[in-house]
């Protein structure tokens, strides 16, 4: 083959994908093997890429997006290797996805998943898009726990030593969970009897008086988070009135001295608020300082694992890199890439295909 001709179909590689004569569809950054990875995908990547730095830290997003840029085609590489990956294992996503979306319609208190569906839509968000991205996320968790997490062990002697390397750190405010069940009272009907803004009489005494018999079957042993379920007008109702955590000089005066003096599991009394009438239980109360490595283990635990893991991964991502066939468009960066992977020159679909086969025979496959 000439110099012209190969010159030619190294640019042919990376010439955007056409239907017809002039219909430009897309640009090609990067093959993997037989899969590609286009410039729309990559600048949707860069786009989420900067929303979430943006969300993480707002006021040191431009640094945090311009550490992570360089990564961001070693991700989808990463990404398209594992999928891969799982179809050779056998792995699928369908039932996973299916739980997921229903924990998120759940958590919105929507209907049906055609509300959430809606709900996508309304925030300029495709649901195929969306779904797809969370089968692909699920997918890949799967792969990354079977392939690599799954031969991670993490010892009691490492515990111990990154607990005392990292005391400090570890050190934690004075903080209680909370649940709530909130009644708010019905607002008026806007009959003229009641001025505008302001609480029925009547419908704030129906409130309370809910309230208290909600008390008092508590008190007689009934589930506080099944009640708060079927009762509750606050937005945790579907979480069983979990509010999560606070520390310490965030909440009101009034309910920081009644919650921080009751004990884990206890519930108070009747509160009255702005939105209504509150029932609240202390379901955790941490103390400040640094707490004993036994009430801390399975935190622990998570950190050395996800220390090991990370190494691991990567080791693992560079021998699928070195198994496949990957090909990068000029101007951009695989930062993953290992020195010895193949980076096959493609020339004729004869030759492409003979160095499909030797790699076969090389892995023992044929």
């Amino acid at each position: 083959m000439n110099k012209r001709s190969f010159l030619v179909l190294i640019c042919l590689a990376f010439l955007p994908v056409v239907l017809g004569a002039d219909t430009v569809v897309e640009e090609i950054v990067a093959r993997v093997n037989n899969q590609i990875i286009t410039r729309s995908e990559y600048f949707r990547e860069r786009d989420q890429l900067k929303q979430e730095a943006q969300q993480q830290d707002s006021a040191n997003a431009d640094k945090l997006f311009a550490d992570r840029e360089k990564d961001i085609l070693r991700g989808l590489i990463d990404q398209q290797l594992m999928l891969e990956k799982a179809k050779d294992l056998g792995i699928t996503a369908d039932t996973d996805l299916i739980k997921r979306l229903d924990e998120i319609r759940k958590q919105m208190n929507l209907e049906s998943m055609d509300d959430l569906e809606k709900a996508a839509q309304a925030q300029g968000v495709s649901f195929e898009d969306f779904k797809q991205n969370m089968r692909n996320q699920i997918i890949t968790q799967k792969v990354i726990g079977q392939e690599v997490g799954s031969h991670i062990q993490v010892t009691k002697e490492e515990q111990q030593a990154f607990y005392d390397a990292h005391k400090n750190e570890l050190q934690q405010p004075d903080s209680i969970r909370l649940s709530e069940v909130l009644i708010a009272p019905q607002k008026p009907a806007g009959d003229g009897k009641t001025p505008a803004g302001e609480d029925d009489p009547q419908q704030l005494a129906a409130a309370e008086a809910k309230a208290k018999e909600i008390v008092d079957q508590i008190r007689k042993g009934a589930s506080f988070e099944e009640l708060a379920k079927k009762n509750s007008n606050g937005p945790s109702a579907a979480q069983g009135g979990d509010l999560g955590e606070f520390k310490r000089g965030t909440l009101s005066k009034e309910l920081e001295d009644t919650t921080f003096s009751m004990k884990p599991g206890d519930v108070s009394d009747v509160i009255r608020t702005k939105q209504g009438f509150v029932i609240l239980k202390v379901t955790q109360h941490t103390p400040a300082g640094i707490p004993p490595l036994k009430d801390i283990e399975p935190r622990v635990q998570e950190a050395v694992y996800m220390q090991k893991l990370e190494p691991a991964l990567r080791g693992y991502l560079t021998k699928l890199r070195e198994e496949a066939f990957i090909q990068v468009r000029s101007g951009y960066v695989d930062t993953g890439a290992s020195a010895t992977q193949s980076n096959p020159i493609e020339t004729t679909v004869k030759e492409a295909n003979a160095k499909k086969l030797k790699k076969k025979k090389k892995f023992g496959i044929l």
